[in-house]
């Protein structure tokens, strides 16, 4: 069979290497002119700092299956991603956990202790069933911590109100009454050690598999396939003819420096009256490189416009309505299977994005068959 599949991203990878494993012919088109999509990555060619180019991608999981999956195409190497908060004319560590805690109250309390404090003195208790954003970080942490770190953050992230927003959000955040610093609490955490568009390309090398770079998908491509793997927006492939879904898109203000800018990965500034979300110097995401200079990114979030690239889905009221229409467009059409972040609209990360890939392969091999053995 002749699959197109619209996008180099890890969706497209993933599904295009399995179909080509099996014996399917691949082609894969994208508008950009690299691989991996928004998990690109390039050596700065003055600093030669790695960097992640829209915006930096740090791979946890805890799927056994889908590490042992990218360790097959990349070398990963350790990294742990420790985020570190400017508030107030002081450095606090994230996610909010006890060393936050006792420097931002100025305490020396045992995890019991601030676990009471918290509580008892901070969380508003008579909030029993959060609704917003706003209500699960006053039941989860209480106003103090809430204005320090999340409200303006939270504001300019995503452009509108805290109680706007779904407590679903929120609750991805964990709050630790101990001295884990580690943003995440998965098993398997690394970087490949070339980055992602390394591995993507390796994902990509296979005799059955044409990637045409710089090249717009068009309905005239589709006509010439057997089946569309689809993994860009979900209202671009019907031409937005329902109106646009909503999402934010992010500004990068480059700048580069010698020696070490920062001192860490990523610093949040939480505070309303700093217009970027935080910096991020890229040379931190690879430890085990050696820099003279640094490549920062400072970070904007916006609402996304037509020429723009999409991150995140609002996901709010509004859009919810207009994607339950889109999906019912999706689902009427026969030829095309809709994949990954934009393709599905919501947010995904890569571990999910590359599980959901593998997990439909062996449905796809079922209705077109598999010209020969792997």
């Amino acid at each position: 069979m002749n699959f197109l599949i619209v996008g180099a991203g890890l969706s497209g990878a993933v599904i295009g290497r399995a179909l080509a494993d099996a014996g399917h012919k691949i082609t894969i088109v994208d508008s950009r002119p690299h691989v991996a999509g928004n998990c690109h990555t390039e050596r700065c060619a003055e600093t030669g700092v790695l960097v992640h180019v829209y915006g930096p991608h740090i791979f946890h999981t805890d799927d056994a299956e889908v590490w042992d999956y990218v360790n097959g195409f990349a070398r990963f190497l350790p990294y742990r991603n420790r985020v570190k908060s400017t508030v107030g004319g002081s450095v606090y560590s994230l996610p909010v956990n006890l060393h936050t805690i006792n420097q931002f109250f100025g305490k020396t309390m045992r995890p019991d202790e601030a676990r009471a404090f918290i509580e008892t003195t901070q969380a508003d208790t008579t909030i029993t069933d959060p609704q917003s954003f706003e209500e699960q970080a006053l039941r989860f942490v209480g106003r103090d911590l809430y204005d320090a770190f999340f409200r303006g953050y939270t504001e300019k992230q995503w452009g509108c109100a805290p109680t706007e927003l779904p407590a679903s959000i929120l609750k991805r955040l964990p709050l630790r009454f101990n001295y884990d610093d580690n943003y995440f609490n998965h098993r398997f955490q690394g970087m490949p050690e070339q980055g992602y568009t390394a591995m993507v390309e390796a994902i990509l090398a296979h005799d059955g598999i044409d990637v045409h770079l710089e090249t717009p998908f068009t309905h005239e491509m589709a006509k010439r396939a057997d089946h569309v793997i689809w993994s860009g927006p979900l209202d671009a492939y019907f031409g937005y003819s329902l109106g646009r879904l909503g999402y934010r898109t992010l500004d990068f203000e480059r700048f580069t420096d010698t020696g070490d800018y920062q001192g860490c990965a990523v610093m949040n500034y939480g505070a309303r009256d700093v217009p970027y979300t935080r910096i991020t110097e890229h040379k931190h995401f690879a430890p085990w490189e050696s820099h003279d200079a640094t490549v920062c990114y400072r970070e904007y979030a916006r609402s996304c416009g037509p020429d723009d690239i999409p991150y995140y889905p609002i996901r709010l009221v509004e859009e919810k309505a207009l994607l339950g229409e889109y999906e019912a467009l999706a689902e009427a059409e026969d030829g095309v299977s809709f994949v990954g972040r934009l393709g599905t609209y919501r947010y995904l990360d890569m571990d999910v994005t590359i599980r959901e890939a593998l997990d439909l392969v062996p449905g796809l091999l079922q209705r077109f068959g598999t010209p020969k053995s792997p």
